[in-house]
């Protein structure tokens, strides 16, 4: 009895223990997942009011909010389109590298734009608008050259693949198109094996064509027991004795 009451309660906090877990990972995974769509729509926010800014702005104002549209615009592609492309070639991982790295500086740079933008002094940000113009177009082109390296790549492969299909489809097309050969011709008659009966090229006997009600033999008659109607039927004498 004692026994059956120590397992009773060795299950009953082993399903509370799985039952806390579970509990606490779906938490964890619905955290995530708010976080995820707080920053979404935090990114979306912040790309409209930057692509307000520089359009409806003009100035320093406006120029920062462009140089920040730009990079992020720039960075957020290279991101997609890389993480998209691994998925088929493993040899982008190195590229992710890269970027990574090239993250570090793009988000260095977007924070410092971010804070240019409540600077109240213009003239001295305009002093630096040819040094924050570099750096963006550097961080941005060479976020470019990675995403449309792994466009290449994957378009270049995609050519390659159909070339061989193509190639594949034409000789399959070809061997369809080849009519006089029918695939009953193709195939070899089944030799005789031994002890099978051997076809003999000799003659039929006509005897042995009529038993079983064959066609028979066509023989010409013979003309001395051929008669006609003119002719006597004659009988022969009978023998005189003496």
């Amino acid at each position: 009895m004692e026994a059956a009451i120590l397992i009773l309660a060795l299950l009953f906090v082993a399903f509370v223990t799985l039952g806390v877990y579970v509990s606490v990972k779906a938490i964890g995974a619905a955290k995530r997942g708010v976080d995820r769509t707080i920053t979404q729509a935090r990114r979306t926010v912040e790309d409209t009011t930057l692509r307000a800014k520089s359009y409806g702005q003009t100035g320093v104002a406006g120029e920062l909010a462009q140089l920040r549209l730009s990079l992020r615009t720039s960075m957020r592609a290279t991101q997609d389109a890389l993480n998209a492309g691994v998925v088929d070639d493993p040899s982008l991982k190195e590229s992710i590298g890269l970027f990574q790295r090239l993250s570090a500086h793009g988000h260095e740079l977007d924070d410092e734009l971010r804070r240019l933008e409540r600077d109240p002094d213009r003239a001295a940000l305009k002093d630096r608008l040819p040094q924050l113009r570099e750096r963006t177009e550097r961080i941005t082109h060479a976020a470019d050259s990675l995403r449309w390296a792994a466009r290449d790549r994957a378009q270049q492969f995609a050519d390659d693949d159909l070339e061989a299909l193509s190639a594949q489809i034409e000789v399959e097309s070809g061997a369809l198109r080849d009519w006089s050969k029918s695939p009953l011709d193709e195939q070899p008659w089944p030799e005789p094996g031994p002890g099978a009966p051997v076809a003999s090229q000799s003659r039929p006997d006509p005897a042995a064509a009529a038993e079983p009600g064959g066609p028979q033999a066509i023989t010409a008659p013979d003309p001395r027991q051929q008669t006609y109607p003119w002719e006597k039927t004659t009988h022969p004498r009978p023998e005189t004795t003496t």
